[in-house]
This record gives structure tokens, sequence and C-alpha cells, in this order.
């Protein structure tokens, strides 16, 4: 009777998500930049652009969660009433919901899944 047998190299398996993570954080890190190069986020002193605006992986089970996060009650309230009038002095295009063009339906919403691609790829060589 045939027999097959698979051997699985759990050490490179880590390897590959590990890279898998970092391409992730790249992926999240450049959307920040995108974000900023297109001046959509309310700006007045920039305290919420520079210094309140981060990039987050958690490990929850066998998901790894990546986020762009904004840590400040006003980003939240601003973010979730496009309504507002925004000054637009720093940021000529400032709004609410500034990641829409980033979002499924926006204009950019392939930049996600364009870019990981890109870093995954350039992390494992090929």
């Amino acid at each position: 009777m045939p027999r097959a047998e698979l051997k699985l190299n759990l050490s490179a398996l880590d390897g590959l998500r590990r890279e898998a993570m970092d391409a992730a954080l790249e992926t999240v890190s450049a959307l920040r930049g995108e974000v900023i190069t297109a001046q959509v986020m309310p700006f007045d002193n920039g305290d919420m652009q520079k210094k309140h605006t981060s990039v987050e992986q958690r490990i929850e089970g066998d998901d790894i969660h990546t986020a762009l996060l904004t840590d400040t009650p006003y980003a939240r309230k601003m973010y979730h009433h496009p309504e507002y009038n925004f000054q637009t002095v720093n940021n000529p295009n400032a709004q609410g919901l500034w990641l829409s063009p980033w979002l499924p339906g926006g204009a950019n919403e392939s930049f996600l899944l364009d870019t990981y691609h890109l870093k995954l790829r350039a992390r494992l060589g090929k």
C-alpha cells in the first residue's frame, strides 16, 4: 500500500509569519504616510497627525491585527463628523472620514492590498 508523508518545518513557518507581520506593519505605516501626504486629516497645530496617530499591531489567538490609530477622543469625534467645517490652512483637504479614499469603494481602495503584496514579496525575496 502506498504511503505519503508530510513533514513541516515549523521554524520556517514561524519565519513566514514574522515576515507577514512585518509587511503588514510596513503597509499600515505607508498608509499613514499617504494620509499625511494627501493632507486630508484636520490639522491645527499638528498634534493629532504627528504625535497621536500611530501604527499598532496585536495578536489575538491566530489573528494578527494591524491598525492605524488616532488615540484621542477629539480625533474620533472629528473623524465621524464630516459635516464639521474644518479649517484648511495647514491641510487644504482636511475633512472628516479622512480614511475613506483608502477603504472599499474609495478612490485608493486597492492601496492596502497592493502595498501589502509588494512589501511581502520584497521580504520573501520573490
